[in-house]
């Protein structure tokens, strides 16, 4: 990374999380909810999983950032998830909506289309099927797994962050071979990462974790926040893949926490590849 403000802020957002340990309320689903907990654990934050709606307003209030992730959907969880958000943004704390699935059943559909009225996220983030969905743009899903990325263009998938971006008055993230970022004015590109941690089930919902958690700790500078753990996880999924050559996809992940765990600012700072587009 070369633009030195950039820098400062990442790194400010870094210190900021692993200083004051943000209380990260996950509303997510059951496949993947240790992973989650142990990656923001790892980066410096606190994670506390609560769903029974009777509760999930009194804990929404002790947080610093919120995780709607829709992967394992019912009923109850989506009375949660309303009530959880409502509370959160009268008190304005960070939302993060992760829209697993988004376009595969018309009751997920139907969840997303009331909590995108209701709510005003804070950061949404998908592969590119779930963004796609969003915008009203027509591609194929693949059960939650995203859409192939070749068959949307980089210019098209940056033009679809940035128009779902103003929609929603929100920073919007397509993940994919290069990450797409946008708050609907600037869009960064993240050229970081690593195929294989398509192979590890619950990778974009550990990254809506540490959304949250960075946003936890720069709740005034959402894309600031969402660009450091876009980098933090690219980053650590190069690292990982260098120190477990030969072995298969579980050491894979604990490599991928590990690395999270002892990154330094030096590391993000010189493996980081951000860009910038043009408007």
């Amino acid at each position: 990374m070369t633009n030195s403000y950039l820098l400062l802020e990442v790194k400010q957002t870094l210190t900021n999380v692993r200083l004051h340990h943000p209380l990260v309320h996950h509303i997510t689903n059951y496949v993947t909810a240790n992973d989650c907990a142990n990656i923001t654990l790892a980066i410096g934050a606190s994670p506390i999983m609560a769903d029974e709606k009777i509760e999930v307003a009194d804990i929404t209030t002790l947080s610093q950032a919120l995780v709607i992730n829709i992967g394992t959907l019912n009923q109850n969880s989506a009375a949660a998830m309303l009530l959880a958000s409502k509370k959160a943004n009268d008190l304005g704390i960070p939302i993060i909506l992760d829209p697993v699935g988004a376009g595969i059943s018309s009751f997920r559909n139907q969840t997303l289309t009331s909590l995108l009225h209701d709510i005003h996220f804070t950061v949404i983030r998908g592969n590119l099927s779930e963004i796609s969905y969003l915008a009203g743009y027509k591609t194929q899903p693949k059960g939650v797994d995203a859409t192939s990325d070749d068959c949307i263009s980089q210019l098209d998938k940056q033009e679809i962050a940035s128009l779902l971006a103003k929609r929603y008055r929100c920073v919007v993230v397509i993940t994919g071979k290069v990450d797409v970022v946008s708050d609907g004015s600037k869009t960064y590109l993240i050229k970081n990462g690593i195929s294989e941690l398509q192979n590890i089930t619950g990778t974009g919902c550990m990254l809506s974790s540490l959304v949250a958690s960075c946003c936890g700790g720069m709740p005034q500078q959402p894309l600031i926040a969402t660009l450091t753990a876009l980098l933090i996880m690219g980053v650590c999924g190069e690292l990982a893949a260098e120190k477990q050559t030969g072995q298969g996809s579980a050491s894979l992940k604990i490599q991928l926490i590990d690395n999270v765990n002892t990154l330094s600012y030096t590391t993000l700072k010189e493996r980081g590849q951000i860009e910038q587009t043009m408007p």
